[in-house]
């Protein structure tokens, strides 16, 4: 399942390659594998301590909330220092700031396997978050160096399959250190999960400074016309951006469906992530106690979303609509959550009515931002869909924590999917509101 992930169809081939094709081919595969494995360790490091409380709970016995918190915590952290990160990037290059991030946040997620007490659970996640912040809208920044407008989207998209590509295999990847590395040189195995998840962030930051370069025109890779090439076609597309002004940001501030967009946003990520930090918890409920089996059980929801989130997405995008089909997204993610609390702990009904629901789970979030894309001016995009991505991330920083307290005082999951739920069916029901004239554009401003 992914909380973040962006589902485009890729531009049919044609039988004729122009050289500005060649030449952001040849930029697509020099900078995108290295950022989407960079990005899948990001999201590893974020999501698996739904993986490692499994064990945690019986040498940490802190409770259901304190997981709940210490999961929540790290997007406080996120929200607080996204923007200076950025700023920071723009001061000291995209190279020097990437392996700053990657290598800070490496050290932050490995140290957590030397937590004692709740207290240092929680600094250590408030710093994972941080230091993590500025690597996501970092690359998107550094994406507008390389790419025009008109060929960003497909970078993005191929950046952001990360969450998906992780969240197949963090299951079993996890599950097996939990299992075959317990006990080990005296470690438990949530640690050496920490360790060995948490330290690739290291090497792959050298690597991607020594793989990137800061802007074409530092690329010694580029012969000079193709360097031509890039830059006549980012000042064409930055033309098409140029009225992008204080006005404008000010007018958006003051758009009322933006700031329930927002919400929409908010909801979403909120219910989207505490599936993700809990599921192997909610599957273990149904009876199982092997941490392998456990975590292996959870890639089956997660490449059930992938699927779903490509046919949703190529429906979507080949019928120009959007609200119903995020409205079905996030009917089936209810429905599917929903049909577990029915099935009395079934593992086998369980699991398939959690697999149903993670196609909607999925597919929400890249239908969202498509719509939120569309509905915005182009003067409002870039600054609307930061304003609402910053608000949204709040969501999983209450959610997990809320969570963990439900968990913790019923000793049981039932009530937290029925929070699931009412979050996902939200969700749908303010998007209908803020988008309640589907025909009608956002109003253009002068700017």
């Amino acid at each position: 399942m992914n909380p973040s992930a962006a589902t485009q169809t890729p531009p049919s081939r044609s039988s004729t390659r122009t050289p500005a094709d060649a030449v952001f081919s040849k930029i697509s595969w020099r900078i995108l594998p290295v950022l989407l494995l960079a990005y899948m360790i990001a999201y590893l490091d974020r999501i698996n301590i739904g993986y490692a409380q499994l064990q945690m709970k019986h040498t940490l016995p802190w409770g259901e909330a304190v997981y709940g918190l210490g999961a929540g915590i790290f997007f406080i952290g996120y929200f607080l220092f996204e923007v200076p990160s950025n700023l920071l990037l723009e001061k000291f290059g995209a190279r020097k700031t990437l392996l700053r991030i990657m290598v800070l946040w490496g050290i932050a997620a490995t140290a957590i396997l030397f937590v004692k007490t709740p207290g240092q659970f929680y600094f250590a996640r408030f710093l994972l978050g941080t230091f993590e912040a500025g690597f996501f809208p970092g690359v998107i920044l550094y994406f507008t160096y390389w790419y025009p407008p008109a060929r960003r989207g497909q970078a993005i998209a191929i950046f952001m399959s990360a969450t998906t590509i992780t969240g197949v295999l963090a299951g079993p990847v996890s599950g097996a250190i939990l299992k075959y590395l317990d006990g080990v040189n005296g470690w438990h195995g949530w640690q050496w999960l920490y360790l060995l998840e948490g330290l690739p962030a290291l090497p792959v930051g050298v690597l991607l400074f020594l793989r990137l370069d800061d802007k074409p025109a530092d690329a010694a890779w580029l012969s000079a016309a193709e360097k031509t090439l890039v830059h006549d076609s980012l000042v064409q597309g930055a033309a098409h951006a140029a009225n992008v002004t204080a006005a404008t940001r000010s007018q958006l501030l003051r758009d009322s469906r933006v700031w329930l967009l927002s919400l929409v946003y908010f909801l979403l990520l909120g219910a989207t992530y505490m599936i993700v930090f809990w599921m192997p918890t909610l599957i273990q409920s149904w009876g199982l106690k092997d941490v392998l089996l456990v975590s292996v059980l959870t890639a089956i929801p997660n490449a059930c979303g992938v699927a779903g989130m490509i046919v949703l997405g190529r429906s979507s995008d080949r019928r120009r609509e959007r609200q119903r089909h995020f409205a079905a997204a996030v009917v089936i993610a209810a429905a599917g959550l929903w049909m577990t609390t029915l099935l009395n702990g079934s593992l086998i009904g369980s699991l398939m009515a959690l697999s149903f629901g993670a196609i909607g789970i999925a597919s929400a979030t890249p239908l969202f931002f498509a719509l939120v894309s569309e509905r915005l001016t182009a003067a409002k995009a870039a600054a609307g869909i930061a304003l609402i991505s910053s608000l949204g991330n709040l969501g999983p920083a209450v959610s997990p924590s809320l969570n963990g307290l439900i968990v913790q005082h019923t000793g049981s999951t039932l009530y937290s999917i029925y929070l699931v739920v009412a979050l996902y069916v939200a969700a749908g029901l303010v998007l209908l509101v803020a988008t309640r004239r589907a025909g009608e554009p956002y109003p253009q401003h002068a700017g």
